[in-house]
């Protein structure tokens, strides 16, 4: 896997170390990043990833030195330096060097770093994916900084992802602390029932996806009802149809809901359809 990193005003190759046993980061976890695709020569929605990665910098108490814009620039170099077309994942981040002087456990903002890595990364292709129910659930906002996408976040998803692969599925639906559906480990989920789409709503214990947003606008533009709403874990089970939004893959489809089996369904491949045409025109 080839990958480029923009560090400190140049580009590199590899793995750079960058993170040392004191830096805060590497010990306090105070890291955020956002991930946004390439393909086919387009990067979509990626203004919206640039200016969630400054939010969620800015929500763990850092301060960043670049803006949106200037990341779009950045990541827009990077994308060039491969062969036309490369399904690519473009991966800033920010993270503090070092603590504030008067507690440590707390990130100093002016020692605010930042690196832009962009490396091959193929869009997952539709085929079989199964998932089951989790036992551990998402913090709820006043647990954990759920408003940002850090990295302190993502052992609950690993944790989750493990447990599933030991009872040999590929993912897992993850509950929030009320026992609502939240998300899957590691995506957005829906479903669809009597002809129209469902996801769970927005309440904190999740990042609302933007690629959910996108998928959202574009099926309610065409006409399905889309919804937002508390949803249970009996309310996947008794689905039409599962399926599933995020950057890594875009829109793929849920065939196996525990032992329940489940076909790509005219709601999904819709979504899928819109999704790929609208990216495609750029």
């Amino acid at each position: 896997m080839m990958a480029i990193h923009y560090l400190e005003g140049e580009w590199v190759e590899g793995n750079p170390p960058i993170l040392g046993p004191m830096t805060h980061a590497t010990w306090m976890a105070s890291v955020v990043f956002d991930g946004a695709r390439a393909f086919a020569g387009v990067a979509p929605d990626l203004d919206l990833h640039c200016a969630r990665v400054i939010k969620s910098a800015c929500a763990l108490g850092m301060k960043p030195m670049v803006s949106a814009g200037e990341i779009i620039e950045i990541a827009r170099e990077g994308i060039a330096r491969f062969p036309a077309g490369t399904e690519l994942y473009i991966r800033p981040m920010f993270w503090p060097e070092s603590g504030d002087p008067k507690f440590f456990v707390a990130p100093d903002p002016d020692s605010t770093r930042f690196c832009l890595t962009v490396h091959e990364t193929p869009l997952p292709k539709p085929g079989p994916f199964t998932v089951c129910l989790s036992s551990l659930r998402r913090p709820a906002p006043n647990m954990a900084p759920t408003v940002a996408k850090a990295s302190c976040l993502y052992p609950n998803s690993g944790l989750a992802l493990a447990e599933a692969a030991e009872k040999g599925f590929h993912n897992a639906v993850m509950l929030d602390s009320n026992g609502n559906v939240a998300e899957l480990a590691t995506a957005n989920i829906w479903i669809a029932k009597d002809g129209a789409a469902h996801t769970p709503v927005a309440n904190g214990t999740f990042l609302s996806g933007i690629t959910r947003a996108r998928v959202a606008k574009l099926l309610t533009g065409a006409g399905v009802e889309v919804h937002e709403r508390s949803m249970t874990f009996s309310d996947v089970l008794e689905a039409d149809e599962v399926f599933l939004t995020g950057n890594l893959a875009k829109v793929l489809p849920i065939t196996r809901v525990e032992d329940r089996d489940l076909q790509p369904g005219p709601i999904y491949t819709q979504a899928r359809e819109m999704y790929f045409d609208w990216a495609l025109k750029g």
